[in-house]
């Protein structure tokens, strides 16, 4: 049976790095469930139980080569993935084949090892989000300057920069590395907390030693490169973590979707685009289209990742008492393929936000056709320091520019209002300077002040600070 008549996932051949396709890996799971039952067992010969140097040696030199045809045709019998790995690695180690898992529930395995690959996705995507901070930053810094029209409701509005908007996108990254890195901090192991939670099989491997049960979580932890386990648990890990794991890539995938729909927007108003390769083609049919294809992905991708983080969040909520078996399918398929989503829209967005084409000219032409109505606000302040009433003024400027309007909007003339202005009686004796009036850099407030600011106080120190932890990856196809 070749690849091509089987379901492929499009993470694994279109979408995410194989960085994130080796953390989410049976090879890596099965290695860490390996790592952990070495650290269960140097635990425990550290507080006494009687296992030997020799029993250590042997797993320790099994933890990579995993015998997965064995695993395999063990569960097929058993019906139990942990107990079959349980299994194939005591044939590969006959002297520790007894103390393999020992005390141990299936959890001590699993979870543990979904709380290690949570870290390491999130330490993985978090690199990935310092690089695309570093690219809108410097793509910000380049345009800070650059005057262009703002828009509310998709509405001209005053004039902004195009490097200003560009920080706004900056700190919605930045917000999303805050809440990665709070949930990150919080993040601990299971550890061995047994059936029920209560580490009862523990306590009777220790004759009753209370204090060694919290020496074992503690060893573990440490050995794991954890700062501690959770001090209370069912069976599992309480199923928040998950819930709380996939809001933070929710809200990665909520700042990508709004930076991909801005630039779909001003691609189609021709003022900044995403790469284009030479020998790409936009459509099938229309020669001519160079479409946004890669910003339509990112926010495809992100509805589902958006979408997704239900699938936590219900499971969480629905638990019974100690445990329920009812989380363990949805949370192999919505964990994992989050991640690998995210990572997938990072790669997307890392190369959009490096290879951003400015079209200044077409940004100073529509600038240009409604900064008349912006300037005639102060037009009429003018108006009133030279003895004007405000109100005339108004009124003035209102009939002037639904006239001007009406010229641009019914014969597809260019927007004249100034030229009108110049020539009411109400503001005859001004004498516009229509070149001074019309220039746009009066309207654009202090934004390139703000993104001066804003770089040198909030974003350089950020990416100084994270510089050794930026992470380049490449999706399968961007």
């Amino acid at each position: 049976m070749s690849g091509h008549d089987t379901f492929q996932s499009p993470f694994s051949t279109r979408y995410a790095s194989r960085e994130m396709q080796r953390i989410f890996s049976e090879q890596h799971k099965f290695s860490t469930w390996r790592k952990l039952w070495i650290a269960l067992a140097e635990a425990e010969q550290s507080l006494g139980l009687g296992i030997t140097d020799a029993q250590l040696e042997e797993m320790r030199a099994h933890v990579e080569d995993i015998n997965f045809e064995v695993a395999e045709a063990r569960e097929k019998v058993v019906r139990h993935d942990v107990m079959s790995h349980v299994y194939a690695y005591g044939q590969q180690c006959p002297l520790a084949k007894g103390i393999i898992h020992l005390g141990a529930t299936s959890c001590y395995v699993g979870d543990n090892t979904d709380l290690i690959l949570l870290r390491e996705g999130l330490t993985l995507l978090r690199g990935k989000l310092v690089t695309v901070v570093g690219n809108l930053a410097e793509f910000a810094r380049s345009y800070g300057d650059l005057p262009t029209l703002a828009f509310t409701h998709f509405q001209p509005a005053q004039p902004t920069t195009v490097g200003k908007r560009a920080t706004l996108w900056i700190q919605d990254l930045l917000s999303d590395v805050e809440d990665l890195d709070y949930v990150v901090q919080g993040l601990r192991l299971l550890g061995s907390k047994g059936t029920t939670g209560t580490q009862a099989s523990f306590l009777e491997l220790f004759g009753g030693d209370h204090e060694k049960c919290r020496r074992l979580d503690a060893a573990i932890a440490e050995k794991m490169g954890f700062s501690g386990c959770y001090s209370v648990s069912g069976q599992t890990y309480s199923r928040k973590v998950d819930a709380r794991v996939l809001n933070v890539l929710s809200g990665i995938a909520q700042s990508a979707t709004k930076f991909s729909n801005d630039i779909r927007l001003l691609q189609h108003l021709k003022e900044v685009e995403e790469p284009f390769e030479k020998s790409q083609i936009g459509s099938s049919a229309m020669a001519y289209k160079r479409n946004p294809m890669r910003s339509e992905r990112m926010a495809s991708i992100a509805r589902f990742v958006i979408c997704n983080s239900l699938n936590p969040a219900m499971t969480a909520a629905t638990q019974w008492f100690e445990r329920t078996l009812d989380d363990s399918a949805n949370k192999r398929i919505a964990v994992a393929e989050s991640f690998l989503a995210v990572d997938g829209i990072l790669d997307l967005f890392a190369n959009v936000s490096r290879g951003l084409v400015v079209y200044p000219k077409v940004i100073a032409r529509r600038l240009a056709s409604e900064l008349p109505f912006m300037a005639s606000e102060n037009i009429m302040m003018d108006g009133v320091k030279a003895g004007g009433d405000r109100q005339e003024l108004h009124e003035a400027i209102r009939e002037n520019a639904q006239a001007a309007a009406a010229h641009v909007k019914l014969e597809g003339g260019e927007n004249d209002l100034l030229e009108r202005l110049a020539k009411d009686p109400h503001f005859a004796g001004m004498k516009l300077d229509l070149g001074e009036t019309l220039r746009p850099e009066k309207y654009v407030g202090r934004a390139p002040e703000q993104v001066r600011e804003y770089l040198a106080e909030v974003v350089e120190p950020f990416l100084q600070a994270n510089a050794a932890r930026a992470v380049a990856g490449n999706a399968v196809q961007l």
